[in-house]
């Protein structure tokens, strides 16, 4: 291994950039484009974060991991398209309705949710965490937030006070979709609650531009 050497910007080790900014140190690494961070007071709240994931691996079972992963896959782009496009298919008020909040509330709290991942570039638990392997293949190679939380989310806030009781169903399935992540390795619990909370915005967008 190549001794660690200041190169102007932090200490250079491994392949990986350490910084100190803030009483943090943070660790990049080039190759993945992701950040770590090493030490302060939010490294104490990573790990707290890591632990409840790995907490998480001990209630694992074949049927627990089957329905994680039908959740998983209810939540993902093509599964919300597929439903707006058959609520806008009823052509009727309410079905268009519902679709074209479903549309809004979704494509934004997806965008909100690939901007910060793309910005904070928190590496999966797969690639911080020694040994980790998910139960699921991961989407793109960023964590924070959980983007099928946010756009679960952003639906059950837009559907809040819909006919047929689309509000309830929209939030427990979203409260199931957010727990899939966690359980099946693809996020750690922070990011879940990121992408509820940027979710929840997205769905009072929605709701103002499709009263």
């Amino acid at each position: 291994m190549s001794p660690d050497r200041d190169n102007g910007r932090g200490v250079e080790s491994s392949g990986t950039i350490e910084v100190d900014a803030g009483g943090a140190t943070f660790a990049i690494d080039p190759a993945s484009a992701t950040v770590l961070v090493r030490s302060g007071p939010l490294a104490r709240i990573l790990s707290l974060d890591e632990a409840l994931l790995l907490a998480v691996r001990r209630f694992h079972s074949p049927w627990r991991t089957a329905i994680a992963h039908a959740l998983t896959h209810m939540g993902d782009a093509r599964s919300w398209t597929i439903a707006g496009l058959a609520c806008m298919a009823t052509m009727t008020r309410p079905g268009v309705h519902l679709g074209l909040r479903l549309g809004v509330a979704s494509g934004i709290a997806t965008a909100f949710s690939q901007a910060l991942k793309r910005s904070l570039t928190r590496a999966r638990p797969d690639v911080s965490i020694a040994g980790f392997e998910p139960l699921a293949a991961n989407p793109d190679r960023f964590s924070f937030p959980s983007g099928h939380t946010a756009a679960a989310f952003g639906v059950a806030v837009a559907f809040a006070g819909e006919p047929y009781g689309a509000g309830p169903v929209a939030l427990l399935l979203a409260v199931g979709i957010g727990l899939s992540r966690v359980y099946l390795g693809a996020h750690y619990p922070l990011d879940v609650g990121a992408g509820a909370f940027l979710g929840a915005i997205a769905g009072l967008i929605a709701r103002l531009l499709v009263p």
